[in-house]
């Protein structure tokens, strides 16, 4: 029987096939983690995620890369990140507790974050001297960091500017056009307007300038635009101020394959055409080049998680459908439901005697909109107790999980050279009930 090799573009880098019809990811087969570590799982390839972290950091050896930690964070992620000399992007107290936790270093830290509450920022400046660099995104945060310092204490900031670009994503994902919630609005004046009260601020140390347009964005034009743009505001603030500020911070989004044929950005095309963009513009307002940030998260992790489920039932419909229902669900991947992402799908652990059929794949929580895999091909034998395992599944999907129906959240295994190990435990029946007073 011909063994049928997994799509490469949504599979982590070294996913082998075998004849027993079972995947390998990191030399470990996927029957066999489901078998020691139970179902669902999420599988993270090690390999994977510093094969991408260092084609980001040599695309942009010039720069800096900070890790988007809100794709997928936990100490051993952190820990990878740092190795590879990647900076750090948190958006909260807890995520920057993981960083605590991991010691990363506190220059090579942003915060982001259009809410942060004092706890956040109290967390921020307690961290490493105050050295970690805080992202502004109101007003009301200027007046709280500026009440925040002193003599000693200057913390660092960078203004976070809505460009007004719109990266052609989903609604919900898209965070560079004016009227949300996300930054200063560069048309409305209020950027320029965060920058005086920033400056005015004498304990305040304004580094440089920061945007992101959204997530999952695959045309690097809109970028482009979005750099032409923030360099016009830096000439600006340089004209009024006589401050040349010295780093833009472009953010991150970059878009990853979910499906066969989808396109992904590549770092090195993205490095040139973002550097070029910065170039060109700073030379027509005669500015120097400052020093550019990325943020990439999905990019980096998306492609090295699996997650896999085991089939619990399968339903035979009026019209021929079919309706494959698994452990597993929006509790553990809520995309589909929030922003009709799509998936791929594909059985191990067996050999399937031929012949597919089409099916929907859906989880186990009581919502109709419950359906991780819409359209999938699946064999037409497929049976309770089948394994399933879906690729691209390392970003957003252990970070966005839940309790729902209080299912437990599934574990976190990292595979590497044919052996894993475990980084996030999976959930307990008592973990659930100890914030259960009663």
């Amino acid at each position: 029987m011909r063994t049928v090799a997994p799509e490469r573009a949504v599979w982590p880098s070294g996913t082998r096939p075998s004849l027993d019809g079972d995947v390998a990811v990191g030399g470990v087969g996927l029957a066999a983690l489901a078998g020691r570590f139970g179902t669902p799982v999420h599988v993270v390839d090690e390999a994977d995620v510093r094969l991408r972290c260092r084609a980001f950091r040599g695309a942009f050896r010039h720069g800096e890369v900070a890790y988007a930690g809100k794709a997928f964070l936990c100490r051993a992620m952190a820990s990878w990140v740092e190795e590879e000399k990647l900076s750090l992007d948190v958006c909260s107290a807890g995520e920057l507790a993981v960083a605590r936790a991991s010691r990363f270093p506190a220059e090579r830290i942003l915060m982001h974050g259009n809410a942060k509450t004092p706890e956040d920022l109290g967390a921020a400046l307690s961290y490493g001297g105050g050295r970690i660099r805080i992202v502004v995104d109101a007003f009301q945060e200027i007046a709280r960091l500026g009440a925040l310092a002193d003599r000693a204490l200057r913390p660092r900031m960078l203004v976070r500017v809505t460009p007004g670009v719109d990266g052609g994503t989903h609604k919900s994902i898209s965070t560079g056009t004016d009227d949300q919630q996300f930054g200063f609005s560069l048309a409305s004046g209020a950027a320029a307007e965060a920058v005086r009260r920033a400056l005015a601020q004498r304990r305040l140390d304004l580094r440089g300038l920061h945007c992101h347009i959204g997530s999952q964005i695959t045309d690097p034009a809109a970028f482009e635009e979005a750099a032409r743009r923030m360099v016009g505001l830096l000439a600006a603030i340089r004209e009024e101020h006589g401050v040349t500020l010295p780093q833009l911070d472009l953010g991150g989004g970059f878009g990853v394959p979910y499906e066969g044929g989808e396109r992904a950005l590549d770092p090195a095309e993205l490095a040139s055409r973002l550097n070029r963009a910065v170039a060109d513009a700073c030379a027509l307002h005669r500015l120097p080049v400052p020093r550019i940030t990325i943020e990439p998260g999905r990019s980096i992790v998306a492609r090295a998680g699996v997650t896999v489920y085991r089939v619990v039932s399968v339903k035979h419909g009026l019209a021929g459908s079919l309706t494959v229902a698994v452990n597993g669900g929006m509790s553990d991947n809520p995309r589909p439901s929030l922003y009709g992402a799509r998936y791929t799908v594909r059985m191990i652990g067996r050999r399937a005697p031929g012949g597919e059929r089409r099916a929907t794949v859906v989880g186990r929580h009581c919502e109709a909109g419950d359906v991780l895999v819409r359209e999938a091909s699946l064999p037409a034998d497929l049976r309770p107790g089948d394994l399933l395992a879906v690729p691209c599944t390392g970003a957003y999907h252990h970070s966005m999980a839940s309790n729902y129906n209080l299912v437990r959240r599934p574990p976190v295994v990292a595979v590497r050279d044919g052996r894993a190990r475990l980084l996030v435990r999976r959930e307990t029946e008592e973990d659930l009930l100890r914030r259960d007073l009663g």
